[in-house]
């Protein structure tokens, strides 16, 4: 059973005075440590002073302090620790109540390069930037996490992967414990996992041939139990350090010539290390979840190499490095290279590589896509009152009840319904300046692009075919590119055009002031040409106009057109607005009054 929104704002709210009165306890744990650290090693100074100046007690006594100091130091490197990650959680909470009040603009993921800036409607619909659908979305924890979510905004999905979508966030929408962890998680794993260098890693040739790695290994073993035997004959018989000194010898030979493979090993190991073992913490997270939508269990059986699990496989691999990087340690050194400790372990390392390499892009493909799907469950969480979308095999098809933009906070959102099908393909939407025109076209965008994604939407009911969004809301002239706002925007209408006809009547266009960078009556002439075009070739969608000559297109074109419009009121000298939609032709502007309003003398 669903929460409402109060009840929502209620779980948050418990959990953050559960986190800070958390981190309110690790705070004075640390604090109290931190003062009995100092009081510890004040006494250690003292027994020092009376054991070795004034001779009073024996050294012995030394060592009660130093081994509490050293244990003080590592209980404090914990509470730490723990301490950080409590305050991760109230910062993630403290952000969650934000997007349910409608101040989490600015807070959050406002990444503006994972698409192209040519997109056919990212920027038009606000998708992503400061106060961006995927600023209020995105909680993703890797790279691969943002780049999924990212995609699946850019890019409408088949009724098929929708669906899969739908199921899985339908099921996660209540895991919020697993989204908690995940941001627990986060801070190292944003720093250190970048996907195409994990990948480039796990996917190159290997510098050792099987032979070669055969004898690496054979050589190695034999050189480094000759070296102890040489250590023990020369403690115990009479023979010398000589035959110790062959054997270092040989070591140093048989290193030089496999220095430049296991230098090409090791050389790419340092980075993976890291991000691979804070994949592992998120694989591992996601491993104890039981998932049982269709589309979870593949991408749990996408997690499993064989019989083990792919936090098991990298924690293997952790395993190596920890041991190849012992011999960084001054004192083991000599050891290290008497029993060819780099040789042995760069093998291993590089046998793991070998062995689960190739797996390394699936296991990030399926942490990406389960992370995208715990953004959106918690997008359906916070949202309780907007349903899932019903998607249509025929098409076009849009019919949006109630739609509202879900960038807004509720109870500013004004909703209007939108249909367009087979009869009625395009709405061509006349009003004053700031009456709602624009916002009506980004919400049946973005509640589109939402519905795609296999998201909730804002409204009462959506239902709609595949469709392929185009966009010319936010058309800009451009200095760098030598191109006027009118290039721009004919040249985003002929990349409408080709996604048109590629489509087959998928398309879902909408044109903000079309032609709007040209005069009355090559506009009125080139916006019936180009509608009729997109009308011709199957498309729906609205288009804006302050030109009330554009409102006669819809004559020309009835009834695969309608004229709807947006009005305003002037009250005791200031416009209102209510921003519903009505049927026909807006009959008066307010530019006049508007200009009138701040304070110009027309």
């Amino acid at each position: 059973m669903l929460a409402d929104l109060p009840a929502v704002q209620s779980i948050y709210n418990e959990r953050l005075a559960a986190r800070r009165g958390a981190l309110a306890r690790w705070r004075n744990l640390d604090e109290r440590i931190a003062n009995l650290r100092l009081v510890v090693f004040v006494l250690g100074v003292v027994v020092g002073i009376a054991s070795f100046a004034l001779d009073l007690i024996a050294g012995p006594w030394l060592v009660a302090p130093f081994v509490g100091f050293i244990s003080l130091v590592v209980w404090h490197a914990y509470v730490i620790r723990s301490a950080r990650t409590v305050e991760i959680a109230v910062e993630y909470y403290l952000r969650a109540l934000s997007r349910l009040d409608g101040t989490w603009p600015g807070t959050g993921n406002q990444r503006c390069d994972l698409v192209d800036d040519e997109h056919p409607y990212a920027a038009d619909l606000d998708l992503f930037g400061h106060g961006s659908m995927f600023e209020l979305l995105c909680n993703a924890r890797t790279q691969a996490g943002e780049r999924s979510l990212a995609a699946w905004l850019a890019a409408p999905a088949s009724k098929e992967v929708v669906c899969g979508r739908q199921a899985a966030v339908d099921e996660l929408r209540d895991r919020i414990d697993l989204r908690e962890d995940l941001a627990m998680l986060g801070r190292d794993v944003g720093e250190f996992v970048h996907p195409d260098a994990l990948i480039a890693w796990g996917e190159r040739p290997s510098p050792f041939s099987p032979a070669v790695a055969r004898w690496a290994r054979i050589a190695a073993w034999m050189l480094a139990s000759a070296a102890v035997g040489s250590v023990v004959a020369w403690a115990l018989t009479p023979v010398g350090p000589w035959p110790l000194i062959v054997v270092i010898v040989l070591e140093w030979v048989t290193g030089r010539l496999l220095r430049d493979r296991l230098d090409a090993v090791l050389a790419g190991v340092q980075q993976p290390e890291e991000e691979l073992v804070v994949l592992a913490r998120v694989l591992d997270r996601m491993q104890q979840e039981r998932l049982q939508s269709p589309r979870l269990a593949v991408l749990r059986q996408q997690l499993l190499t064989g019989n083990i699990v792919a936090s098991v496989s990298i924690a293997a691999l952790e395993r190596r490095i920890s041991w190849l990087n012992a011999q960084r340690n001054q004192f083991f050194a000599p050891f290290a290279y008497l029993l060819m400790w780099g040789v042995h372990f760069g093998l291993a390392i590089e046998g793991w590589r070998r062995q689960y390499g190739t797996q390394i892009r699936f296991w990030l493909d399926a942490v990406g896509e389960l992370e995208a799907l715990c953004d959106l469950s918690g997008y359906a969480f916070e949202h309780p009152a907007d349903p899932f979308p019903e998607i249509r095999d025929c098409g076009p098809y849009f019919e949006g009840e109630e739609i509202g933009h879900p960038l807004l906070v509720e109870t500013d959102c004004v909703r209007n319904s939108v249909r367009l099908d087979g009869e009625c393909r395009a709405m061509i939407v006349s009003g004053s300046n700031m009456s709602g025109k624009t916002t009506l076209l980004r919400t049946v965008g973005i509640n589109a692009v939402l519905a795609l994604a296999g998201a909730p939407v804002r409204a009462k009911r959506l239902v709609l075919s595949e469709l392929k969004v185009g966009a010319t809301i936010r058309i800009h002239d451009s200095i760098q590119k030598g191109r006027s706002r009118f290039y721009s925007e004919i040249k985003r209408l002929q990349t409408l055009m080709e996604i048109s006809r590629k489509g087959d009547g998928k398309l879902l266009f909408l044109l903000d002031e079309i032609l709007h960078g040209t005069n009355s009556h090559d506009r009125r002439v080139g916006g019936e040409a180009v509608l009729r075009s997109f009308i011709d070739a199957r498309g729906i969608g609205l288009v804006t106009t302050h030109d009330l000559a554009l409102a006669g297109i819809a004559d020309s074109l009835s009834p695969r057109a309608v004229n709807v419009h947006f009005a305003d009121t002037l009250e005791q000298g200031k416009l209102h607005f209510d921003y519903v939609m009505r049927p026909g032709v807006v009959t008066r502007s307010n530019a006049l009054e508007l200009m009138r309003s701040v304070g110009l003398d027309v």
